[in-house]
């Protein structure tokens, strides 16, 4: 998918201001954080107040901060449990202020309920998304599939709410947003099903699913 593919090229891209934060004595943790605060910051007062665009940009700069923490983790090599943990949570709440903040807009001023109502879906399946993938490691099986992971619900939210807001007709964050939240669905029905394979291929095998 989109993440894996960008990898390589994101980690020289950030791989110098990784090790300088470093050597500056700042954690992945602290990244992790201030990155999440910026976003939600961003998505919950930029985006209520119609400003599209600002608040794109400012939640695009902060979200970078994903692929940051996780390179210096590497470099420092102490990227564990704990590290996965904390980001993996930290971006469930940006995800949810994301969708949320671009919800109140279109409730409120942009006064457009359908793309309120879209956008409360992608977040809801956005969620159920991270949670099949969540409990079905937790029972030792793979769920890592589906059309639709968080780098492509993402760069697509930022990128038509931002044009959006640059005069871009909102239909096209409507429509967006629609197609986002039918992906979204395919991806849980995609992950219950590899978890059902997994498992029954486990009974087939003689062993306790």
């Amino acid at each position: 998918m989109l993440n894996r593919h960008a990898r390589g090229f994101f980690t020289g891209l950030f791989s110098p201001i990784a090790r300088f934060l470093l050597r500056a004595g700042v954690s992945p943790d602290t990244v992790t954080v201030v990155g999440t605060v910026g976003v939600v910051v961003g998505a919950l007062t930029l985006y209520p107040m119609g400003q599209l665009w600002w608040g794109s940009l400012l939640i695009t700069v902060f979200a970078l901060s994903d692929v940051l923490d996780g390179i210096m983790a590497r470099e420092r090599g102490r990227s564990g449990p704990w590290g996965n943990f904390l980001d993996s949570t930290l971006d469930r709440i940006a995800d949810g202020a994301i969708f949320g903040g671009v919800a109140i807009w279109f409730f409120t001023g942009g006064a457009n309920r359908a793309t309120a109502i879209a956008a409360l879906a992608c977040l809801v399946l956005g969620m159920v998304v991270s949670y099949a993938r969540a409990k079905a490691e937790s029972l030792g099986f793979y769920a890592n599939v589906g059309i639709a992971e968080r780098a492509e619900r993402l760069i697509s939210v930022l990128l038509v709410t931002g044009l959006t807001g640059l005069g871009l007709p909102p239909v096209v964050l409507l429509v967006t947003l629609v197609v986002l939240s039918v992906a979204t669905a395919v991806t849980v029905v995609q992950r219950m099903a590899a978890v059902r394979q997994q498992a029954l291929a486990n009974v087939d095998g003689g062993k306790p699913a």
